[in-house]
């Protein structure tokens, strides 16, 4: 049997030093990895440079990805080529990736001759061409004598709500991470993701509970009911296992 585990967090280039991040570390992929291999399974790990990483050990392979782009291809490929019993997706994957960056300076200078020579409003294409026609140029670093910088950001796709596109018949392990919102706020954003991301199960965790050793998170299927809690990452790696086991049982 196969499973495929994602951990870490993306970085989204900026320039050539400079990248939006955020600080997933991927220890809960390590703790993941620890109880899957109490099963004769091939694990597929795919995580990010600056996570945490596992020791080499028979029957896992670990693939590199940086941006959202490198994790959409690879997640393809693995899903598309090769059957997993389950994914568990627990990588942070940046909701923003950048398009563009201007010093404020120029943005001035365009808008004042605008307003000078025509009195109409921007749309927001023509907004976005001049940004376009002034930003610096990303594929170099961006000098560090701009007093004020403006970026611009664009969305990028939700990887999850592709998985069950590419792999319908897998288990799928979906995370939702909210911060410092109600229990009550928290489980109803969860239990719409189980919708959008067509998620078999979904492990909701709120950023405020998570502080060293300890992480607070609940275990919801398909319905939206809690199965279970745990107040761990070991823990969490546990609850997702057994959840799994009763999963292969049902279909032996």
């Amino acid at each position: 049997m196969n499973i495929l585990i994602t951990a870490g967090g993306t970085s989204e280039a900026i320039d050539q030093v400079r990248a939006i991040t955020n600080h997933a570390t991927g220890a809960l992929g390590l703790a993941l990895i620890e109880q899957f291999q109490q099963s004769a399974v091939t694990i597929d790990y795919v995580t990010t440079a600056t996570a945490l990483k596992p020791k080499k050990q028979e029957n896992l392979n670990i693939h590199l990805v940086s941006d959202t782009q490198s994790v959409e291809q690879c997640l393809q490929k693995l899903l598309t080529t090769k059957k997993y019993t389950a994914v568990i997706h627990t990588m942070a994957i940046s909701d923003f990736a950048f398009q563009a960056a201007l010093p404020i300076e120029a943005l001035l200078s365009k808008l004042n001759l605008r307003l000078a020579t025509n009195q109409q409003n921007f749309s927001m294409e023509e907004l976005l061409e001049l940004l376009a026609d002034e930003q610096v140029d990303a594929n170099k670093k961006i000098a560090s004598n701009t007093e004020q910088l403006i970026l611009t950001l664009n969305k990028t796709p939700k990887i999850i709500q592709k998985i069950k596109d590419w792999q319908p018949t897998t288990c799928l392990f979906g995370f939702k991470l909210l911060a410092n919102v109600s229990k009550e706020e928290l489980l109803s954003v969860a239990k719409e993701s189980l919708k959008k991301n067509r998620a078999d199960y979904v492990i909701a965790n709120d950023l405020a509970n998570i502080n060293g050793q300890k992480h607070l998170a609940y275990l919801l299927n398909h319905k939206g009911e809690i199965l279970q809690q745990a107040d761990s990452k070991a823990k969490i790696a546990e609850m997702i296992y057994h959840q799994w086991q009763k999963e292969v049982a049902k279909h032996e």
